[in-house]
């Protein structure tokens, strides 16, 4: 099984909900899933499937969840799949569901047992003919390169007041500007928000220069503790944090300094907690999905390591993940982003010239958290990558990413 996220924004970048999107096999290695198949297993909901197991507070504490279900899946007792939580679950459709009466019979159940709706892939010209499924909905996902949002707005607002419109595919910054600006969508959709950087701004904030000195200490090979303890000192988010964490491992023990504490943690533990902790506060004036891709893609890089034959690399393999967006967390183009950090020979390749041996793993990772699923099969495919052991990698860091925030929560109040 395959599952990843993908984020809705408002217009101030500001996750409102997630798409949940999966795939049970790998349709390379089973061809007739394609063809004559292709209706094996179209019953099930995966996305109900991977909430029961995982708990919906492991996918997200707070956001909605859409959940895609087919024209099949739809008659199937969703409400047993889905016993609570009813009220974040968006079932997501799309034009196979018709406007005849049995879909809209179906669709008002699954209303009155507490689920939201959303339809996507309908064409302008089917409005009309669907005017009975519309009014049904919760939000509609439109192509924004093929409606004028406008007319769309007026449209919606005077026949379809509840319906909450949603802008899909947007490729770049750019076009999110464009679309906010205009006005009229309440949630956006797409790639737009991890686009690389390709002009910089002239200088980093002193802050952030602080914290990548921190960065590039701990990480070199052998570094001192007590070096790295007078960096935290300067930061008083950091010393409140590190002193929390070291108190609640050391009940009966005195922390009479920031040295202490270090010494406390220890080389290992404090360079892991350092490099989580500073890259949360080097995020901390961006929107909160480019802290959430940096530290998911860190875990999930170094979840699959041994998947890639790489487990001596785990570590650096988490350096790159957290890397990986360091163009957007700095404002600078990548080459210019890393000339401020100690990276390695192989980390730079991967993240500047897409080359190298990590380049493979970076490059599946960006595949899988944008659900390219025909992708994402072929490598696991070329690299003899069984699909189960990915699945548990990415499962694994949803759960360390919950953990490490419940942790922050905790030591806040």
């Amino acid at each position: 099984m395959l599952v990843t996220l993908i984020p809705l924004f408002d217009e101030n970048m500001t996750v409102k909900a997630y798409s949940l999107f999966a795939q049970k096999k790998n349709f390379l290695l089973n061809p007739s899933l394609l063809g004559t198949g292709r209706n094996d297993g179209a019953a099930d909901i995966v996305g109900l499937d991977i909430i029961k197991i995982m708990g919906i507070n492991t996918i997200s504490s707070d956001k909605d969840i859409f959940v895609e279900v087919n024209n099949i899946s739809v008659f199937t007792d969703i409400a047993a799949q889905c016993p609570s939580s009813r009220e974040r679950v968006v079932l997501l459709m799309d034009n196979t569901i018709k406007p005849d009466a049995m879909y809209i019979n179906r669709l008002k159940e699954l209303k009155e047992c507490g689920f939201k709706l959303a339809i996507r892939k309908l064409a302008v010209a089917n409005f009309e003919a669907y005017r009975e499924i519309l009014l049904l909905m919760d939000y509609i996902l439109l192509d924004h390169k093929k409606i004028d949002i406008t007319k769309a707005r007026i449209y919606f607002s005077k026949i379809y007041p509840n319906i909450k419109l949603c802008a899909g595919n947007i490729k770049s910054q750019e076009i999110f500007d464009e679309l906010k600006a205009e006005g009229g969508y309440h949630l956006y959709e797409g790639e737009f928000f991890r686009m690389p950087v390709t002009k910089g701004e002239a200088s980093v904030s002193p802050l952030k220069v602080n914290y990548i000195e921190l960065l590039n200490l701990v990480n070199d090979n052998d570094f001192e503790l007590t070096k790295a303890a007078d960096v935290i000192g300067r930061d008083t988010a950091l010393v409140i944090s590190l002193l929390k964490m070291v108190n609640r491992m050391s009940v009966n023990s005195e922390i009479t300094s920031i040295r202490h504490a270090a010494a406390m943690l220890g080389q290992k533990e404090l360079k892991k907690w350092i490099n989580t902790a500073v890259t949360k506060e080097l995020c901390a004036d961006k929107p909160n999905e480019i802290t959430r891709v940096s530290l998911l893609r860190a875990k999930f890089a170094e979840n699959l390591a041994s998947t890639f034959e790489m487990a001596l690399n785990s570590s650096e393999l988490f350096l790159m993940g957290l890397f990986s967006v360091l163009d957007l967390i700095l404002d600078k183009p990548m080459a210019e982003a890393l000339e401020m950090v100690k990276v390695s020979k192989d980390i730079r390749e991967a993240l500047i010239d897409k080359k190298g041996k990590f380049a493979p793993v970076l490059d599946f990772i960006v595949q899988y958290e944008s659900a390219n699923w025909q992708e994402v099969s072929r490598q696991m495919v070329l690299q003899n990558i069984d699909m189960n052991s990915v699945y548990d990698a990415y499962v694994t860091s949803l759960k360390w990413y919950r953990e490490l925030f419940a942790a922050d929560k905790l030591a806040k109040k």
